[in-house]
Formats: structure tokens, C-alpha cells, sequence
């Protein structure tokens, strides 16, 4: 017969995967067994931090485990995935009959695509009476190359790690149109913004 923390897992992995596909690509669904810290991450959906299944918590998992009144809820706070990229968290934690944390369900939200169109919004609304001065469409180093990658991916409901193969190629065959591949260290700040190598990078530029 299975056992109560079998069949209460089971029903996460279940909420988990269906929250993963309702968002995504935009926002990664992970479901941590607290009673295995080591091992903690049970489930990952549209993983967008790198990480793997049999990875240990976090440290906010850590605490849940530590003190059972730790909050259930935490909700839109700030975080950053390894590579730098803005997200928002959500985390709420999932006790067992006795009182004790034994899972925890957490979204992080991929927060580049939302800041991208803010800007890209604020940029079509804005008005200038007096014309001001032209912007040069050439790129000026790292920061313009990854807002056209972003504004690129936004074209396309998506996210620049989240674009298909045949995309990202269409994205680096444009970028090197446009001599954003002539501009010192572009191959490394695509790779790392696209989440791919530079091996990678070249040939799709091909």
C-alpha cells in the first residue's frame, strides 16, 4: 500500500507539470522534497536556471526545513537565475499531517522578456516635439547586442534561451548582418545570453 508522502508527492509532480506547461516558457516550475536535502529537486519544468533533477534545496528550503513556522507563502520576491538574468520568485511550502515541511512548490519567473517589452512600449509611446537628436542603429557593444536578442525572441512570444534551433539561426545570421559579430567579445556575450557555446554561436552564423 502506498504511503501517505508517496501519494502526496505524486499529486505535486502532477500540479507542478501542469503549472510548468500553463506557463511556459517563461516561468520554471520546481518541486523540492524537503524530507531529502541533498537530493531535494523532485521536478523541473521549463528549467531556465540550469539546474537538475537530484540537485540539493536552496537555502530557503533549508530554513523550511529548520523552523516549521517559517512562512507557507512567499510571494513575487526578487531573485536572479546564475547567469545574471532578473526573475521573480514564488515559493509556498507543503507540510505534511504532523505540522512538518516536506516539499516546497517555487516559480521563478524569467522577468527578460517582460522588461524588454516595458522598454519596447515605452519606447513606441514616448513623444519627442522637437525631434532630437537620430539614434545610430549600429551596436555599441554588449548591452545593445543582447536588446536586439531580446527584442528578436520578444518578436516571437518567447524568451532567447526558449528560441528553436532554426530561430536562434535566424537570430545569429541577422545579428551578423547588422556586424554585431564584429564587436569585441559578441560571440561570448550571445553564447551566454542564448544559453549555448560559442561553437555553437559560429555555426549558426554560418
Amino acid at each position: 500500500m502506498r504511503g501517505e508522502a508517496e501519494v502526496l508527492m505524486d499529486q505535486l509532480k502532477q500540479i507542478a507539470q501542469g503549472l510548468g506547461e500553463t506557463f511556459a516558457p517563461f516561468c520554471e516550475v520546481v518541486l523540492h522534497d524537503l524530507t531529502d536535502p541533498q537530493h531535494a529537486i523532485l521536478a523541473i519544468h521549463n528549467n531556465l536556471s540550469a539546474r537538475a533533477v537530484g540537485e540539493p534545496a536552496t537555502e530557503l528550503g533549508l530554513a523550511r526545513i529548520a523552523d516549521p513556522d517559517y512562512p507557507t507563502i512567499l510571494t513575487n520576491y526578487p531573485n536572479a537565475f546564475a547567469d545574471g538574468r532578473q526573475a521573480k520568485s514564488t515559493s509556498i511550502g507543503i507540510k505534511d499531517a504532523r505540522g512538518t515541511y516536506v516539499a516546497a512548490l517555487c516559480l521563478n519567473v524569467d522577468l527578460t522578456l517582460f522588461h524588454n517589452l516595458q522598454s519596447v512600449i515605452g519606447q513606441f509611446t514616448r513623444v519627442d516635439a522637437q525631434g532630437g537628436a537620430r539614434e545610430s542603429l549600429k551596436p555599441a557593444g554588449a548591452d545593445a547586442i543582447r536588446a536586439r536578442i531580446d527584442r528578436f525572441a520578444a518578436g516571437r512570444a518567447t524568451t532567447p534561451r526558449a528560441l528553436r534551433a532554426e530561430e536562434r539561426r535566424a537570430l545569429l545570421r541577422e545579428l551578423k548582418g547588422a556586424g554585431c559579430l564584429e564587436v569585441r567579445r559578441a560571440a561570448e556575450v550571445i553564447a551566454a545570453h542564448l544559453g549555448v557555446s560559442r561553437a555553437t554561436v559560429y555555426a549558426d552564423a554560418k
